[in-house]
């Protein structure tokens, strides 16, 4: 890190990166728009403070999941760097800094979109909402069609990023991990349980993820939970937890119940919509459709839909 004429600046990979502005900042880490010095191109910086090996080991594994997966609807990673952190000049509670540098999105999040769309009483079509469901399923296959395969376990629509052409893009893979565990131990549950409620968030997640059971095995079938939660939320502008949220009550309870209901449909949106995400908002795990399959009705929904409009 330096400042040079008074611009605050840093290198990662032997590239400087001139920093211009704070975006945004959540539990792990902090985002900060930076400008190439070479080229003035314009980046997001992800700086993830570490405090502990674990913190490392995670940051590391999202460097890693970056790197191995190479799709258009998955976040690139453009470089990176590990930062060991002096304890005599840095608060001795942090163990290092781990900066990315990842493209820049000016059109923002989906949970942006869907809040501008309240605002203003409007909603998306559902064309729109098909095509940005196939494009995020997309990504979330390459995930999961991966060897091993990588669960993301945090996809809501705050994670999804839309390019200039309106292509969805998914980030933040800090929650991401090997999809399919065995659960020995109450040891092993408590742990993986913990981590849920640190990283993924508690309107998406699925109810495996809230408690989590010994002798019990886990798949990438998790995020066909919060694909469900994510195409309600596209349609409905909030994730079907929400009013239980709002109320206080238990999300655990909630999401095991699977008790979904809809708002009038007063969008006019097909049949189409609420039975897929019933389909997929199975409170069991076993009886969740995998990625391909909802990539194949949602292709086929679309050429109906395309054929009846």
């Amino acid at each position: 890190m330096g400042c040079v004429c008074g611009r605050e600046s840093l290198t990662v990979e032997n590239r400087k990166f001139f920093i211009k502005q704070r975006l945004g900042e959540g539990g792990f880490s902090f985002v900060d728009l930076v400008e190439d010095s070479q080229t003035h191109k314009a980046y997001a910086l992800k700086r993830i403070l570490c405090h502990s090996k674990e913190e490392e080991h995670i940051a590391l594994q999202e460097i890693q999941i970056m790197r191995e997966i190479s799709h258009p609807n998955i976040i690139p990673l453009e470089c990176y760097s590990i930062n060991k952190v002096d304890v005599h000049t840095k608060s001795v509670d942090i163990t290092c800094e781990v900066f990315l540098v990842i493209p820049l999105y000016r059109k923002g999040t989906l949970q942006n979109r869907i809040e501008t769309l309240k605002l203003k009483g409007e909603h998306l079509g559902e064309e729109t909402i098909w095509k940005l469901m196939l494009g995020i399923c997309q990504g979330i296959k390459a995930m999961h069609d991966h060897n091993p395969p990588y669960a993301h376990r945090d996809i809501k629509p705050d994670n999804v990023m839309t390019q200039e052409d309106g292509t969805p893009v998914v980030m933040d893979l800090g929650s991401a991990a090997p999809a399919r565990l065995f659960i020995k131990t109450a040891r092993d549950a408590s742990s993986l349980q913990d981590l849920a409620a640190e990283r993924c968030s508690m309107l998406y997640r699925a109810p495996e993820l809230f408690t989590v059971e010994t002798n019990t095995s886990l798949d990438e079938r998790t995020d066909i939970w919060s694909l469900g939660c994510v195409l309600y939320a596209l349609a409905y502008l909030e994730s079907p937890f929400e009013s239980a949220y709002q109320h206080g009550d238990s999300l655990a309870l909630a999401t095991m119940a699977g008790k979904i209901t809809f708002p009038d449909n007063t969008q006019g949106y097909s049949n189409s919509i609420p039975e897929t995400i019933l389909w997929m908002l199975k409170p069991k795990q076993t009886e969740r459709p995998y990625i391909d399959q909802v990539i194949e009705k949602i292709h086929d929904i679309k050429h109906v839909y395309e054929n009846r409009v």
